[in-house]
């Protein structure tokens, strides 16, 4: 009889144990499964529309990082591509104003983020408060975030230059406030939850890059998405996520692809191309190429993958917009320099 309850006790034992285990090992996997939620958090420059996140969240998925969710309580606003839209980009809105109101603790509540984009101030510097009051704002909303999320990965962007009609003094005064930042993210960050200090201002032409003086045009929100990126990547880990290889079926309908010159400046211009399915079936892959007249070279592609030879370019779709059913369309987007004249492509599509 003991011979035989030490068996069942050892039976049990091991049972547990191998229950303890199937449970940790499954605990272990979804936790190393869940997406890194990213708040892209500002005024109307991140949200209304905000097209550099649509920028940003491509390039983060054509180069391996999809293990991530853009979080918010606020919808796309368009942009005319596919990406994941979700941000707290509220027009209008000063950061005193969101750290006095106490606004932010509902939207981290609600969205839970693991890393914030921060790019705010602007209306701030606009209503002409000083630089170190909104910075105490600043470390308010950075102390709310913690208090949710010990470990949150903080981006807070120096803001991008402005110059609007209405204020002659605002571009000074955004000079001034960016020059503050540093010090205090250098003071405010910690080892757990560190702040990182993104260089908007520098490279940023009021002129070029806004439509109106404050908020950035095509050009912009590309230079906008560039300046994003790596700081983003190294809060990530700093690697992209492999992704299997395979091989992309021959379309299997017809295609047009159509250009337009998105924005041009001195020595620079950003192309857009338009590829839609004008077949009567859905076509899997997609491949445009053209011959540039003037020696224009892109220097980088979001969209699709590029390769040269000489003047002729040829771009193929991304893994996540090869497949287009009849009717649908997408749009890659490229930058590019030129020297003298810029004569626009005549791409094809097959």
């Amino acid at each position: 009889m003991r011979k035989t309850s030490a068996v069942l006790t050892a039976a049990l034992a091991l049972t547990v144990a191998a229950f303890l285990a199937t449970t940790v090992f499954a605990a272990t996997t979804s936790a190393s499964a869940a997406a890194v939620r990213i708040m892209p958090l500002g005024d109307s420059i991140t949200g209304s529309p905000g097209c550099w996140r649509a920028l940003l969240w491509n390039r983060l998925q054509s180069a391996g990082h999809t293990n991530i969710d853009f979080v918010g309580t606020l919808p796309t606003q368009g942009c005319g591509v596919a990406h994941d839209g979700d941000n707290e980009g509220h027009g209008g809105y000063l950061a005193t104003n969101i750290a006095n109101q106490n606004q932010l603790p509902g939207w981290l509540s609600a969205t839970r983020p693991d890393v914030v984009l921060m790019h705010l101030g602007t209306n701030d510097v606009w209503s002409n408060i000083a630089p170190a009051t909104i910075l105490s704002a600043f470390t308010t909303l950075v102390n709310q975030m913690r208090a949710g999320n010990p470990g949150m990965k903080i981006l807070v962007a120096k803001i991008i230059p402005m110059n609007p009609s209405s204020c002659a003094d605002c571009a000074q005064r955004a000079v001034n406030f960016n020059n503050a930042i540093p010090a205090w993210a250098a003071s405010t960050s910690t080892a757990q939850s560190p702040i990182t200090v993104v260089d908007q201002w520098t490279g940023f032409s009021t002129s070029s890059d806004t439509y109106d003086g404050v908020h950035p045009n095509a050009a912009g929100d590309q230079k906008m998405s560039d300046k994003w990126y790596q700081p983003l990547v190294n809060a990530l880990g700093g690697t992209a996520t492999p992704t299997a290889t395979t091989t992309t079926p021959p379309p299997t309908g017809g295609c047009t692809a159509t250009y337009k010159n998105g924005g041009q400046w001195q020595g620079g211009f950003q192309g857009e191309v338009t590829v839609k399915n004008t077949g009567a079936t859905a076509i899997n892959a997609w491949t445009v190429g053209w011959t540039f007249a003037n020696g224009q070279q892109i220097t980088q592609i979001w969209g699709g993958t590029l390769s040269t030879s000489g003047a002729s370019v040829t771009v193929r779709n991304a893994g996540w917009n090869g497949l287009l059913t009849p009717g649908a369309s997408t749009t890659f987007g490229f930058l590019a320099s030129w020297n003298g004249t810029n004569t626009a492509p005549a791409p094809t599509c097959s």
